[in-house]
């Protein structure tokens, strides 16, 4: 494990619907309290579940419960955390044999609390992902699948460099692989040098409305998503949580709404959002169809703490969308 001709021999070079590369993460995570302990303050909650995160695992994870075949490559670390993700990605019907266990560092962790009534509060360390490079990435593996995914980027600093994953990305789209990139980001700063080269190469991309205000100083999510089509992305979605999304292509413009949902969290809605779409785009269907599939998968996802367990597996993803219609208006 670690290097291509390991990945070769072990995985068997299956055709694949999605490739996922990106950050793995094992979240530990407090089931609602009432409010964030005061100083020596101890608080009881109903659970504290350690669950399985991280864009790529999310998104893999999701993929495989709607019926795809789906690989994950990304990093961890020869620790127990390490071996924890791996079991939960494997026990969530996803492909590991890609992934690669780095020596000396830590598998990424993110201490998740949640509080009733308000938004999510994070502790993350980077960990093992911070050693995920573009040399990883085989392409014998990315040749596989009919769409590449790479979720958590700006999270990995090899990776995110200006210009890393262009070629990769460009050579995919010549070979009819769809190239889907989602962000996570670390904090302010000047970002949009990651995307200038890469967004012309990027088929679909699918940050949140927050992501967007960061890496264009936009906070319409139209007009961040205006700015990212005039660097070149062929779809942009902004989501934005309850508010619905945003999807601007060169011959759409639309807005569109949310489907009913208990919430209880919404730690990796968006990157159940990202599945459904993808789930949409390996089933044929024109970007109102991904809405569909993205706003499905993501409602779903509310329904729990964690980021995988109350998403809908495929007979319950169509059985709900027979029943439910999506708002979509055209801007």
């Amino acid at each position: 494990m670690g290097s291509y001709r390991a990945v070769r021999e072990n995985f068997g070079m299956a055709a694949l619907d999605c490739l996922c590369v990106g950050i793995i993460v094992v979240d530990h995570l407090c089931a609602p309290i009432a409010h964030v302990p005061r100083e020596g303050e101890l608080i009881l909650t109903e659970s504290l579940p350690l669950c399985i995160g991280g864009c790529a695992s999310n998104a893999a994870i999701d993929l495989a419960r709607v019926g795809h075949n789906v690989a994950i490559l990304g990093c961890v670390g020869y620790d127990p955390l390490g071996s924890l993700a791996i079991q939960l990605l494997q026990a969530g019907g996803v492909e590991t044999k890609a992934i690669l266990r780095r020596e000396n560092v830590s598998t990424s962790a993110t201490l998740i609390i949640n509080v009733q009534g308000e938004d999510r509060r994070y502790i993350h360390d980077v960990g093992a992902n911070r050693t995920l490079s573009v040399a990883d990435i085989p392409w014998e593996l990315v040749a596989q699948a009919k769409v590449l995914y790479v979720g958590g980027y700006l999270l990995m600093p090899e990776l995110s460099r200006p210009g890393t994953l262009v070629e990769l990305f460009r050579r995919a789209r010549r070979h009819g692989i769809k190239t889907v990139l989602d962000v996570v980001v670390p904090g302010a700063g000047d970002h949009w040098p990651c995307f200038a080269e890469l967004l012309p190469e990027t088929d679909v991309f699918l940050p949140n409305t927050d992501e967007a205000v960061i890496i264009t100083g936009l906070t319409d999510p139209v007009a961040q998503a205006e700015k990212f089509r005039d660097a070149g992305a062929g779809t942009v979605v902004i989501t934005q949580g309850p508010h619905g999304t945003v999807l601007l292509n060169d011959k759409l413009r639309l807005r569109a709404g949310v489907f009913p949902a208990t919430y209880v969290s919404g730690t990796g809605a968006g990157d159940a959002f990202d599945a459904g779409y993808i789930a949409g785009l390996l089933r044929g269907e024109d970007p109102i169809g991904c809405l569909r599939w993205g706003s499905v998968l993501g409602a779903s996802c509310v329904r729990s703490v964690s980021a995988t367990e109350s998403v809908f597996n495929q007979v319950e993803a169509e059985d709900f969308l027979a029943r439910h219609e999506l708002t979509i208006e055209r801007l």
